[in-house]
């Protein structure tokens, strides 16, 4: 699935974000856990938001620091799939993760490639995305790596 031109077909749409939102979480089901919504997406850029409800909770009420790991790894990946070359292919690494704040509202993560981050040559490509609530403040910000490789022929 080549990921950039879905969204730009149904982007501006009546429906469009929500629909490719749930396209993307029917190709990989454990993101609709959070019930994301993509707002943005193009290479080196990817957001979505997701709301506070009951299922994304711990035990005090706020939004479960896994619910932003989950909402990390989809936009790290996603913004990596519409960045690298289509001769190219990534599976994610490894994550670190520094939980800064408690998450009381509706999250935003937005996913930008590290600096200095190569998206064409093979090796370990580094995405920063950073989970902010409704007043703006980061309460996450996580350090996701991708292992990039050329597609096999």
């Amino acid at each position: 699935m080549r990921t950039l031109p879905i969204w730009q077909t149904l982007a501006d749409k009546p429906l469009g974000k929500w629909l490719f939102s749930r396209v993307l979480c029917f190709k990989a089901p454990y993101f609709a856990t959070i019930r994301p919504r993509f707002q943005a997406l193009r290479p080196g850029y990817s957001e979505i938001t997701f709301g506070k409800r009951r299922a994304v909770l711990n035990h005090i009420g706020t939004v479960h620091a896994i619910a932003m790991c989950n909402a990390a790894e989809l936009v790290a990946g996603t913004m990596t799939d519409v960045t690298i070359p289509a001769s190219h292919r990534w599976i994610p690494k490894g994550m670190r993760v520094e939980y800064l704040q408690k998450a009381t509202s509706t999250l935003r993560a937005v996913a930008t490639p590290a600096p200095g981050a190569a998206p064409d040559r093979e090796g370990d490509y580094e995405v920063h995305v950073d989970v902010t609530d409704a007043e703006g403040t980061t309460v996450l910000h996580a350090v996701i790596t991708m292992w990039v490789t050329p597609r096999s022929r």
